[in-house]
């Protein structure tokens, strides 16, 4: 288990592709309700106790002491937000997926869906912590990037929703997330002041609850999508093109962070940031905000999965240059 950890196979991971089976063997499974109450109906509540738990961790004097180093956030926002739907609108323009439709249509959403999400909490400081960089600066922009997310995101994908079979239209999108994202953030920032030393305390078990509803929505989305056949049509070859072009996005928008920090004179700390904070896409929130903005479950569990390509490979990858970064001998370099 150590190794995996140490090559990024944390037991998330190993659990998601294992739900994903799950759903596979047994879909009519996700179906399930108790008292009327589905696992889906469970996963969106589920949806709301994650932001409000987010927004009662945001402590608002660490956010304020971290506005210091504006040329890093603004780098880091701009390529979580700009740089990667622009990598993917540029990716889909040449390659005609504007006129693609049936699989290879739901593939290019949800690789635009990715391209739309903030950046990693979490792991990325974690990561930042072991490379050497800076932690100050790698707290701010991960917190900061969750709350922008909110907004850019359905913004983006408002490109395409009109018209897309299971998506929600602009108006409907934003009722739901000023009921499920923006009302239960705002109260969890309100009460952090007296309550935000709960969540401190219980950093580990809040965690985890967040792990599990990602599970829950992912398991009971992928239920629906294999019941309705959702994959039926997808070859093995998509997947492992999918799955290349993941790895091919993450290093391309790692490569441009990088060659910015050079131009604008990045010391080593800040560079480590700008790259790890970056290049990073949050699965929390592209599993959420998948609920939010689409109402057939069946599609989510398509949209999702270039997200959850893309989560496990960053965590692989960025887990193997952090430990090599972090090594005595190249923490002066």
């Amino acid at each position: 288990m150590n190794f995996l950890s140490r090559i990024g196979l944390e037991p998330f991971i190993i659990c998601l592709f294992a739900s994903i089976a799950l759903a596979w063997a047994a879909p009519e499974v996700g179906n399930f309700a108790v008292a009327g109450i589905s696992l889906g109906d469970a996963a969106s509540w589920g949806v709301v106790g994650i932001f409000f738990f987010y927004g009662l961790r945001l402590d608002r004097r660490k956010l304020r002491a971290g506005l210091v180093n504006v040329r890093l956030h603004i780098l880091v926002h701009l390529s979580t937000f700009v740089l990667f739907p622009a990598i993917v609108l540029c990716a889909m323009s040449v390659c005609g997926a504007f006129e693609a439709e049936g699989d290879l249509h739901w593939l290019w959403l949800g690789t635009f869906f990715l391209a739309t999400l903030p950046s990693t909490v979490s792991s990325s400081v974690v990561m930042v912590s072991i490379a050497g960089g800076n932690m100050p600066a790698a707290i701010f922009n991960a917190s900061i990037s969750s709350l922008l997310g909110v907004f850019i995101t359905p913004l983006w994908m408002s490109l395409f929703l009109e018209g897309v079979d299971g998506s929600r239209g602009l108006a409907e999108v934003i009722v739901k997330l000023v009921v499920q994202v923006i009302i239960p953030v705002v109260a969890g920032i309100a009460l952090n002041p007296k309550f935000g030393f709960f969540a401190e305390a219980h950093r580990k078990a809040l965690r985890n609850f967040d792990q599990f509803v990602i599970l829950m929505i992912v398991y009971t989305s992928f239920c629906d999508s294999f019941e309705k056949r959702m994959f039926s049509g997808f070859p093995v070859s998509d997947l492992v093109v999918l799955s290349a072009a993941m790895v091919v996005l993450f290093f391309a928008a790692m490569a441009v962070v990088w060659l910015f920090c050079r131009i604008m004179g990045f010391n080593r700390e800040d560079t480590i940031t700008a790259v790890f904070c970056g290049s990073k896409k949050s699965l929390v929130h592209g599993s959420v905000m998948s609920k939010v903005l689409f109402d057939n479950p069946a599609v989510i569990g398509v949209v999702l999965l270039p997200t959850m390509l893309y989560h496990a490979y960053q965590l692989i990858i960025v887990s193997v240059i952090a430990q090599k970064l972090g090594r005595p001998g190249q923490k002066g370099a």
